[in-house]
């Protein structure tokens, strides 16, 4: 709230309404009114006819103008006559009848004091204080007025709410009887059923001293039995080790007549194999490498001729030689397999690279009858593989420290001299080292036209 210096005049006064002043605070109803009409009044001036310290809310919608700069608005009132004679045209312009009638010096009976009260408060016309003192009397009248009408509510509420709450706690008392002669005829029948149940509990102390005596003579008994049954048991063990003594003996003469007749057996046959020895010693004999069928003049199958030479001098390069390759007895296909993948799609996941050679090599070994081993390098793993290998290939990984290529020289060098091993790869010395211990090598660009032409 806003108050104004007494006895002074403000500056640039117009009238003789602006010599009078209030002694006493603007009433807070008058003040609200007027910081309203000064809120509606801010949309028809222009920047420069605010105050400098009210310019700041000149684009705040009336509601947040009069929320925010309120006080600001009626100091600016207060202090500045010129701002407030600004306001006071917005003001007769919005109601003219109401501030005609209050600069003719009568005031309309059926207005609202307070819309009167601050009207007068800026337009200042002649007596205007006593019309701002006049809205606050009557404004304390009216919220004395209904604060005694509220009053009288509450204490009537009041009244109510004292009737309900002894109709509650009669109504409860009643209830509270009620629950305390059910709570005494429970007890009554709690105390029949506990001298009852006492009855029951000395009968029942009586059975179980009858039955632990019972149990105490049965006890007694079963440990005479056990007693018994033990002294038998000994017997028995007794018996039965006189009678696997008397088995073992029997068995053990048994193994010795036996192993003399073995004896006797193997030294007749030493005597036989010895005399053997000695006669072919004796005739000096020498080894059956040809037998009498192999005398014989005829063409066997199988053997090469000029015109088969011929027709197996194929390129290094010629799928056909791997054919021939693996259409050896009981060949072996040992493939490099990282050696062969980086060759072929290079481009591709390692995983694809794997899926994608061992699918080939499966058909390669189904139309062959080949057996088909495919090692990959346990190096180029970062997590152990979930790999169910395809059928008629065998899938090896390299262990830690092991490289793919040696595990291969392992695979030829296990084999038995004589069989045919293929290794495919492109690597000089894993195909250098194969061919030392009698396998063939061939290069990983042949086994990937083979398969292609798969």
């Amino acid at each position: 709230m806003v108050e104004p210096a007494r006895g002074a005049e403000p500056a640039g006064a117009a009238g003789g309404g602006d010599a009078e002043a209030l002694d006493r605070p603007l009433p807070e109803g008058v003040r609200r009114r007027v910081v309203a009409f000064t809120a509606d009044a801010f949309g028809g001036l222009t920047l420069a006819d605010l105050p400098s310290q009210l310019r700041q809310y000149a684009r705040f919608t009336p509601t947040r103008r009069a929320k925010f700069a309120g006080n600001a608005m009626a100091a600016a009132l207060e202090g500045d006559p010129v701002f407030r004679g600004r306001i006071a045209e917005r003001l007769r312009e919005a109601q003219p009848e109401l501030a005609a009638a209050l600069e003719s010096g009568s005031s309309p009976a059926a207005a609202d004091p307070l819309d009167v009260a601050a009207v007068a408060y800026v337009l200042r016309p002649a007596g205007w204080v006593k019309l701002v003192a006049a809205a606050g009397e009557e404004a304390q009248r009216a919220d004395a007025e209904r604060a005694g009408e509220e009053a009288q509510r509450e204490l009537e509420r009041l009244r109510e709410e004292l009737a309900l709450l002894r109709e509650q706690q009669r109504t409860h008392g009643e209830h509270q009887r009620q629950e305390l002669e059910a709570a005494r005829k429970e007890a009554e029948s709690l105390q029949r059923k506990l001298r009852s149940a006492l009855n029951d509990v000395k009968r029942g102390e009586a059975a179980l001293r009858k039955a632990a005596a019972e149990a105490d003579a049965f006890r007694a008994e079963a440990a005479a039995q056990v007693a018994a049954a033990e002294s038998e048991g000994r017997r028995l063990k007794s018996r039965l080790a006189e009678v696997e003594a008397a088995l073992e003996a029997s068995r053990r003469s048994a193994r010795e007549g036996r192993s003399v007749e073995d004896m006797r057996l193997r030294l007749l046959l030493d005597t036989v194999l010895e005399s053997a020895q000695g006669l072919r010693r004796e005739l000096a004999l020498p080894p059956a490498s040809v037998r009498p069928a192999d005398t014989v003049d005829a063409v066997e199958p199988g053997r090469m001729t000029p015109k088969d030479i011929a027709a197996r001098a194929l390129s290094e390069t010629d799928p056909a030689l791997l054919d021939q390759l693996l259409a050896l007895p009981q060949v072996h296909l040992v493939v490099d397999g990282y050696n062969v993948t980086k060759t072929g799609y290079p481009t591709m996941p390692l995983e694809k690279q794997r899926l994608r050679l061992l699918g080939g090599l499966s058909m390669l070994a189904a139309q062959t009858g080949a057996e088909v081993t495919c090692v990959f390098d346990g190096a180029e793993l970062a997590a152990p593989v979930l790999l169910a290998p395809p059928r008629g290939v065998r899938v090896l990984f390299s262990k830690a420290g092991v490289t793919a290529d040696e595990l291969i020289r392992q695979l030829v060098r296990a084999e038995p001299p004589g069989r045919p091993v293929v290794v495919a790869s492109t690597d000089r010395e894993v195909a250098d080292g194969v061919a030392r211990a009698g396998a063939r090598p061939v290069a990983s660009l042949l086994l990937l036209k083979r398969l292609s032409r798969a």
